[in-house]
């Protein structure tokens, strides 16, 4: 890969990148040296086109690391989430209490159901991408998926009925 193909796929890639990785790790410096490690095996040469997209590739790259680094720290089953801290100051003022129900619940997943949810949800990859890249059949994917709406739905209630009062 040249030095200018590489710069691109970076530029490309890195702030999604870092977005996963912190919605899953839950730390900015963690996820900082997730992404960083990422890039450095796609530069070593860990991508290998016939077995996937250059972005399965990616996205599959930082899920490994995540759990790495959750088996590493010994919060494997620890599940963490972040909202994005980016939006607009009247959608801030208003759904801020939501935004915080969502994200407490989001955390409350299982971590193959929260995997899948961010993907699908926050990320907006299509379902055969996320099979590829959590290594899993599509039938699985959309079990989880449909799980984690699911309990999210569960656990949102209370929220969704204190705002119709």
């Amino acid at each position: 890969m040249t030095d200018e193909a590489f710069r691109s796929l970076y530029g490309q890639y890195r702030v999604p990148l870092f977005r996963f990785a912190y919605r899953l790790t839950g730390s900015a410096p963690v996820a900082e040296d997730i992404v960083h490690d990422c890039f450095v095996g796609l530069f070593r040469g860990g991508y290998k086109a016939e077995r996937a997209s250059q972005r399965t590739y990616l996205y599959a790259a930082i899920r490994n690391l995540s759990r790495k680094h959750h088996r590493d720290s010994g919060r494997e089953d620890e599940l963490c989430d972040v909202v994005d801290q980016v939006q607009d100051p009247l959608g801030t003022v208003v759904s801020q209490e939501t935004s915080e129900e969502v994200r407490r619940a989001v955390e409350a997943l299982p971590l193959l159901q929260r995997e899948v949810l961010v993907l699908f949800e926050y990320e907006e990859l299509p379902l055969d991408e996320i099979a590829k890249i959590v290594d899993a059949e599509l039938a699985a994917v959309k079990s989880r998926l449909h799980r984690a709406r699911e309990r999210l739905r569960k656990a949102l209630i209370p929220a969704m009925k204190g705002m119709t009062k």
